[in-house]
């Protein structure tokens, strides 16, 4: 039995972990605000702080001590700074859960990415108060933060793990971007894609991540070490979106504008989120080899999502509330 505490965990592949951890014989403790009001599996303790204030943190982990911790809610430097102070000589493995935007923020990266493509300068911020600029500055952070527990590795031991990953497609995604596409094809009318960039999509799906911190969790070795963890196709959006009509059963009305026109009428990132510079595309040749990951093929997964999606009740994200203004774009705008 491990004592396992998982920070965040209330959302997303946060959630799906604690459920998979309960099936095992696992000490469980999840730390968070406790504003979420989730119940939580029989068995599972709950600790509450803010985890951005350090006193909060101190008196929720005094004296306590973990053979792993997997962190979902962490995005800054500072913070993980205070984990290091925190958890040092205390926990036999943390989990970091980065982003392959570390390597987005990186002046002269080139896709796709692989770990050792983490070492480089950090490209200049764009302009403030932009979607650039708040992608950048997540991507930005992330890094800081991964430096910091490279550095407590290197000088102090600190036994951390880094898990980078792409795009994640899930059943519990708060942001619902590829239900989004799905709620577009679903009514029949244009989808609206940028003409550039055209980057090719390599994402993941949700429970794979799962399966990457399951294999750490009981893993004793690979500490100190970062891993890409990313689906095994790469496709286009046409592609993707081809996949996905077809599992739905529909040809999907795919219609391109440039970016200048959609960024004018407002509907990006909202009509078409996987056509985004800031759409990390990621190897995963380490984590098959140290890990024994395997990747569940895209089809595969989003025939899952699409069978979750028809069986229960979603609500419409905002994204999709000027649907009908797109609708109205593109009959003033015939190809």
């Amino acid at each position: 039995m491990k004592h396992i505490l998982v920070v965040g965990g209330t959302r997303n592949v946060g959630y799906a972990l604690t459920q998979e951890l309960v099936k095992y014989d696992h000490h469980i403790t999840l730390l968070n605000r406790g504003k979420d009001g989730l119940p939580l599996p029989p068995g599972v303790h709950r600790l509450h702080a803010d985890r951005t204030d350090p006193q909060q943190l101190k008196r929720a982990l005094m004296a306590k001590n973990f053979d792993v911790v997997v962190d979902f809610a962490l995005y800054k430097g500072q913070e993980a700074e205070t984990m290091v102070n925190l958890l040092t000589g205390h926990v036999g493995r943390y989990i970091f859960m980065s982003t392959g935007q570390v390597y987005l923020v990186r002046e002269g990266a080139k896709r796709p990415f692989s770990e050792e493509d983490y070492e480089g300068r950090v490209m200049p911020a764009p302009k403030e108060l932009t979607y650039a600029f708040e992608e950048w500055e997540y991507g930005y952070h992330k890094r800081m933060a991964e430096d910091v527990f490279i550095a407590a590795h290197v000088e102090r031991g600190f036994p951390y793990n880094s898990l980078r990953l792409p795009m994640v497609n899930s059943e519990r995604d708060p942001f619902k971007r590829l239900y989004n596409y799905y709620l577009r094809m679903k009514d029949g009318g244009p989808i609206l894609i940028p003409e550039t960039p055209n980057f090719p999509l390599r994402h993941v799906y949700g429970m794979d991540v799962v399966k990457a911190l399951m294999l750490l969790i009981e893993n004793d070795a690979a500490i100190g070490r970062a891993y890409n963890i990313s689906q095994d196709e790469t496709v286009s959006v046409d592609e993707f979106l081809g996949l996905l009509g077809k599992i739905m059963g529909i040809i999907p009305d795919i219609r391109r504008y440039s970016r200048s026109e959609l960024e004018a009428a407002g509907f990006l990132p909202d009509c078409s989120p996987f056509t985004e510079r800031w759409m990390s595309e990621l190897t995963n040749e380490r984590s098959k080899a140290e890990l024994g990951m395997t990747y569940t093929p895209l089809e595969e997964y989003l025939q899952r999502l699409v069978t979750y999606y028809e069986h229960t009740e979603i609500k419409p994200p905002p994204t999709f509330k000027r649907r009908h203004a797109e609708v109205e774009f593109v009959e003033r705008n015939p190809y």
